[in-house]
């Protein structure tokens, strides 16, 4: 599952670059899914893919939970005092009446910062990062292209030494897992019409 170029991604008309004009895009991932049909939105995805919730590997399940324990033993899952730095404090009027799930909604680990019809942000904060999880969902002729973003600012002094441990363990396990699970649960959900070929 491939890690794509930053500059297509800019190229999306998404929210999330003016939103987080100022946060690091840490990295991108693509996933092409089956077309089943036209008009699947990102909401439609998430709200009837929850009965076939993505499952992570059993390495990747095992990497999360060594990630928690450290996290318990060390403290770094406790969340510092943010000061109005949430993501979340960005939202505007407009952005709070068009997002389809309300903010701080708990999603996993993280929380809902907005939902629109295609394009999702999440939020996690605690003594290790403060980081964003972007999805959205894009329609192009014959497939689907899911898009996952990850935007990293610095919680202390302790963040680019923590994100370059976990890079590697991200990049070649965690996130490829992730988006074959993305996959899975497509296909289940929609039915794996015609295969992508990439």
């Amino acid at each position: 599952m491939p890690q794509i170029s930053t500059k297509e991604f800019r190229q999306l008309p998404l929210r999330v670059h003016e939103f987080l004009a100022d946060v690091p895009l840490h990295d991108v991932w693509a996933v092409d899914l089956p077309h089943p049909r036209s008009g699947i939105t990102l909401n439609e995805f998430l709200r009837r893919g929850s009965a076939h919730s993505c499952k992570m590997s059993p390495i990747s399940r095992a990497l999360l939970n060594i990630r928690l324990f450290a996290g318990r033993v060390f403290g770094w899952d406790r969340q510092p005092a943010t000061d109005g730095k949430a993501f979340a404090t960005r939202l505007t009027t407009a952005d709070r009446l068009e997002s389809l799930v309300p903010p701080g909604t708990p999603e996993g680990l993280f929380r809902t910062v907005y939902r629109f019809e295609n394009e999702q942000l999440l939020e996690l904060i605690n003594r290790t990062a403060h980081a964003a999880a972007l999805s959205a969902l894009v329609e192009t002729a014959n497939a689907y292209r899911f898009y996952f973003a990850v935007y990293v600012r610095n919680a202390s002094r302790f963040t680019p030494l923590y994100m370059s441990v976990i890079d590697p363990f991200r990049k070649h396990i965690v996130y490829p897992s992730l988006l074959r699970s993305v996959r899975a649960t497509w296909e289940t959900t929609f039915g794996a019409a015609r295969r992508i070929t990439t």
